[in-house]
């Protein structure tokens, strides 16, 4: 069993449990999935927690339950996936009534040029600063950033990020032995 704790995420060294926002998951049983059953696992994980699902991944890669490649697609699918939806919450709540005030003010209205001229730069900030992306890519679609931009910043940067933590884990993975299938995933 893997003992680490992480944010909203506890691995239980007893039960082997892992705990996501509340939600029971049983690590071992992921990582006992094999076929098509790991890699739709994998991808529809990040709609529950997107960086337990890499990190998840990442493991399995570096345990070889899986081939890397596959492995490495699904999260990123799945990662992508968990992400686009959120820019059409923002799209969709323009519509209401409130969602239309609240954009008249001046702070709010300063946010959205902001954000579209530095479209790149804070796609990529909050990638890599957990509890950021949600309310990030829903003032995207709040905001209507041009959505073909969008999608594209993000998968750039889900591809950057799923590539940084499986090149980590191999490497180190691959330099701490067996070992490291106990700490690597509370490490990240």
């Amino acid at each position: 069993p893997i003992s680490c704790s992480v944010a909203k995420v506890r691995f239980s060294d007893r039960l082997g449990r892992c705990l996501v926002s509340g939600l029971e998951m049983d690590g071992e049983a992921l990582l006992g999935l094999s076929g098509w059953a790991l890699y739709i696992a994998i991808a529809c994980l990040p709609f529950l927690q997107e960086d337990v699902a890499v990190i998840a991944a990442a493991t399995a890669s570096m345990l070889g339950v899986g081939p890397v490649f596959p492995l490495f697609l699904a999260i990123l699918i799945g990662l992508t996936a968990s992400d686009l939806w959120k820019y059409w919450l923002g799209f969709f709540a323009r519509d209401r009534q409130w969602a239309r005030r609240f954009a008249q003010k001046n702070r709010v209205s300063m946010a959205g040029d902001w954000l579209q001229h530095d479209l790149f730069k804070t796609l990529f900030v909050v990638r890599f600063v957990p509890g950021t992306r949600l309310a990030a890519y829903v003032a995207c679609g709040f905001f209507k950033v041009f959505y073909p931009k969008f999608s594209a910043i993000v998968v750039l940067t889900a591809l950057t990020y799923v590539a940084i933590m499986f090149v980590l884990f191999h490497t180190v993975g691959a330099l701490a032995g067996e070992i490291a299938k106990y700490w690597m995933p509370g490490i990240a």
